[in-house]
């Protein structure tokens, strides 16, 4: 994505909130996600939100997390760590609290790869996430 430009340094990512890296980890599977569908799909925008959401909603990143968990690098899983246990004041409006923070810290992990340009590691977890 030449478009989107990241500039900060790695130091600089480490220093952020767990919860910034999941703010970016959800665009980012969001963007994936959509664009799978619309690869292999000819429905209409209605449908492709529904299909969509079998796959980022909390308890479906929940379940994806602990599907390719064993996968991950002891980096990548203190990565998790850190996004579950960040203490997070929204509270979900369809989520039970346990899903929310595995969906939190799926997130994290997918905008740390991201920020720190480990895209040929997020390409391999996000291709992971796909049944």
């Amino acid at each position: 994505m030449d478009f989107i430009k990241r500039k900060r340094k790695i130091e600089e990512i480490n220093m952020l909130s767990p919860l910034v890296w999941a703010y970016v980890g959800d665009s980012v599977y969001e963007l994936f996600i959509r664009s799978i569908l619309i690869n292999n799909s000819n429905a209409k925008p209605h449908k492709l939100h529904l299909e969509s959401i079998k796959y980022v909603k909390a308890k479906a990143q929940a379940e994806t997390l602990d599907r390719i968990y064993e996968n991950l690098t002891s980096n990548e899983k203190d990565i998790v760590r850190r996004g579950r246990n960040s203490e997070n004041h929204h509270i979900a409006k369809n989520a039970n609290v346990a899903d929310y923070s595995h969906s939190t810290a799926f997130e994290a992990l997918i905008g740390y790869l991201y920020l720190t340009f480990q895209d040929e590691r997020l390409d391999e977890i996000l291709n992971m996430c796909i049944k």
